[in-house]
């Protein structure tokens, strides 16, 4: 039987990388397509070094829709993981614009491409930042959706509409959305994870810089939130467990075992933490002091929101494998292996 192609927008970002590598592992072919605007390409080659496996990389804007015909063109996939985007909450309260244009406009190009060439199975990199604030924890895929609480969260809600009446308006079009809540550590070789152009956005890439001494103090953005220790508190799932929801969920298509022709799964560990805790627990399995101090809201902020993972792991077969502690300890390796400290 013909191996399944996938291709993997945003294949050489933090979670499209370790993606790669379990589709790879589970013996599907892929191809990478990247702009590389928030991403490098020593992912490929670390993703590469991983699998053995010579997976092509096209360097493409998925915005501009000549180019990325090109490769729908050259390349047989039948399924698509569609990752680019712009993926920064407070950078989308103060870009709007820029977020609307190219979360937006890119989708909108890879449903057309997939309906026109009749390419069937897509999956859309989703986030818990549609439920909004929610009114109770943990979510469940029923919790109604909020109004977003930062145009990053609009996007995905707007992309998940149009996926869903795509799919509704074309016969033969599967599509599943991954609402993922924080993905945080490394491939455990330590050769691909999360790497920040600039300050990191993401808290645990500035716990580990901070330790590494590059950036000089951890910024906890307030404790005075209605949470047991005051900080904010999040759901957050190992890198290497979030991809293979991604391979789960492609399966599920590929071998139509799809119930509806639209469908959405909710993946995270089912365990909220706050961000104390968290910086408590690095300090604790990686034997490291961090320099933090408390700091202002941020816009855009949620209090609390974790997952109720219950039907990702009854109907995909799936559940998340890697302890908190695990994930930590390879999150520093990598930025270790990133600085070349031992």
């Amino acid at each position: 039987m013909k191996k399944s192609c996938v291709l993997v927008s945003g294949g050489a970002g933090y979670i499209g990388s370790h993606t790669t590598v379990e589709l790879v592992a589970a013996g599907y072919d892929v191809v990478i397509a990247d702009n590389l605007s928030n991403s490098d390409l020593s992912a490929v080659e670390g993703v590469r070094r991983i699998t053995g496996a010579r997976i092509p990389f096209v360097e493409v804007d998925c915005c501009d829709r000549e180019a990325l015909r090109k490769v729908f063109d050259e390349y047989a996939f039948d399924s698509v993981i569609h990752f680019a985007a712009s993926k920064a909450v407070g950078e989308s309260v103060a870009k709007p614009m820029e977020y609307y244009r190219n979360n937006l406009l890119s989708f909108m190009n890879v449903i057309d491409l997939m309906r026109e060439f009749g390419r069937p199975n897509i999956v859309f990199s989703s986030s818990c930042t549609v439920y909004g604030e929610p009114d109770k924890q943990p979510v469940t895929e029923q919790t109604p959706r909020k109004p977003a609480a930062s145009p990053y969260g609009n996007t995905k809600q707007i992309s998940e509409d149009m996926l869903r009446d795509a799919i509704a308006a074309c016969e033969g079009l599967k599509g599943i959305a991954l609402r993922y809540f924080n993905p945080i550590g490394a491939h455990p070789s330590a050769l691909i994870g999360e790497l920040p152009r600039g300050v990191p956005q993401n808290l645990v890439p500035y716990i580990t810089q901070t330790a590494a001494g590059i950036r000089e103090c951890l910024s906890v953005y307030g404790d005075d939130y209605p949470t047991p220790d005051g900080s904010c508190i999040r759901d957050y799932i190992d890198v290497v467990d979030l991809a293979r929801a991604h391979v789960a969920a492609i399966g599920r298509m590929v071998e139509n075992r799809n119930k509806q022709p639209y469908e959405v799964f909710n993946i995270g560990t089912g365990r909220g933490v706050s961000v104390l805790e968290l910086v408590r627990r690095f300090e604790e399995v990686n034997g490291v002091k961090l320099n933090y101090r408390i700091a202002d809201r941020r816009p855009g902020d949620i209090i609390a929101i974790w997952a109720d993972p219950t039907r990702a792991n009854t109907e995909l077969g799936w559940r998340a494998e890697r302890s908190l502690d695990e994930t930590l300890v390879s999150a520093w390796a990598w930025e270790k292996h990133l600085r070349n400290k031992n």
